[in-house]
């Protein structure tokens, strides 16, 4: 993506957002074997990537979204928090200490502040991702 500042403009929607939560997951895991394929050129450090979150209401939809704010269309950067952490070391487009900016973040918030782990509990994962970005040298700006 364009530094901010720039004038790039929004891309309209992403191929994957019309989907439902199941085939967002099938997306996503395309992209993951896609990207263990591939060797990435990380950006050079204190890059801006812009995260759009207009379609972020699923958590398929959360990685997906923050793959193509790192790599670009189809990208990859983690398909759980683990996955996200992991990629931080790099190899997988960023290099820290960087931004995220993240564009229409209340769309996130009001899907994913109450996701369900597989054992059954809750937990709140659009609070937990930017902890763990910060915790990889990435700043996350909400937008």
């Amino acid at each position: 993506m364009a530094r901010l500042g720039a004038s790039a403009p929004r891309r309209k929607d992403w191929a994957w957002a019309g989907l439902d939560t199941r085939r967002r997951g099938a997306w996503l895991d395309l992209a993951r074997e896609r990207a263990c394929r591939r060797i990435h050129r990380d950006r050079p450090i204190g890059h801006t990537y812009e995260l759009d979150g207009r379609h972020i209401t699923d958590e398929p939809g959360l990685y997906l979204a923050l793959g193509e704010a790192v790599n670009g269309p189809g990208g990859y950067f983690g398909g759980c928090l683990a996955a996200v952490d992991d990629c931080l070391g790099g190899t997988f487009g960023c290099t820290a200490p960087a931004t995220l900016l993240w564009r229409d973040a209340l769309t996130a918030r009001e899907h994913l502040s109450q996701v369900l782990r597989p054992d059954g509990t809750s937990y709140d994962l659009f609070a937990e991702l930017p902890d763990v970005l910060a915790q990889g040298g990435v700043h996350v700006t909400l937008a």
